[in-house]
């Protein structure tokens, strides 16, 4: 059974945003305007955060977004089981199931877990250009990166049509795909041979908050080393 992980390389990363721009049109996230803004209603599945980071002068810029945590406490609190750490390792969203009670928002400690406010608008302008292959989620739920899971799901329908096995290549989530300085690094963690194992296991890795003990499976490199 596979288990995905993501490696970002701070080195590499420029903190130009292609990833924040990439997630929103492919998950269909609705746009925030000012007001939304002034009171901390961004609808965002990525965030560009400043880190300090040891032995660096300045704060670094630091892609954050849902952990797939191995030992996520999200999932402990959610009394519908709307979110649950599937067998691949990714941490999804039934977002039927989601009664709004924010308990998992309040459980994450990495704040990456989004409440709809209200209903989800696009302008007029951007009416064609959402992602067919992905629902808009309604008001009163709870949202969050799910490693764009609709890709694997469609990856996998296609290799099974041509009669093969799901390639490493086939299933690459939006953000990753599109990063042009190409920081970040996906695949499946619990292939030895993969580039992401190695790079998960190598002396500049480390996960964010990692002394909470909750696992991650996005994994940072450290700059400048």
């Amino acid at each position: 059974m596979s288990r995905w992980g993501l490696v970002i390389d701070l080195d590499r990363c420029t903190g130009c945003q292609a990833c924040v721009v990439a997630c929103k049109h492919e998950n269909n996230l609705p746009f925030s305007t000012p007001e939304t803004a002034d009171v901390g209603r961004l609808m965002t599945w990525i965030q560009l955060v400043a880190a300090d980071l040891p032995g660096r002068p300045m704060p670094s810029s630091l892609p954050l977004m849902c952990q797939q945590c191995d030992r996520p406490p999200c999932t402990d609190v959610c009394p519908t089981s709307a979110t649950y750490l599937n067998p691949e390792g990714i941490v999804a969203q039934i977002y039927p199931r989601c009664i709004g009670c924010r308990y998992c928002t309040n459980a994450c400690p990495y704040a990456v877990k989004i409440f709809n406010w209200t209903e989800p608008e696009w302008p007029e302008s951007m009416a064609g250009m959402r992602n067919p292959d992905v629902s808009a989620r309604p008001k009163g739920v709870v949202e969050k990166c799910t490693f764009c899971h609709h890709r694997l799901i469609a990856a996998r329908e296609r290799a099974r049509v041509a009669g093969r096995e799901l390639a490493p290549e086939d299933y690459v989530p939006a953000c990753v795909q599109i990063c042009p300085a190409e920081a970040m690094t996906f695949g499946d963690l619990s292939d030895p041979h993969s580039d992401v194992a190695a790079l998960a296991s190598g002396p500049r890795a480390f996960r964010w908050m990692e002394e909470l003990g909750t696992q991650p499976k996005v994994v940072y490199l450290r700059e400048g080393e």
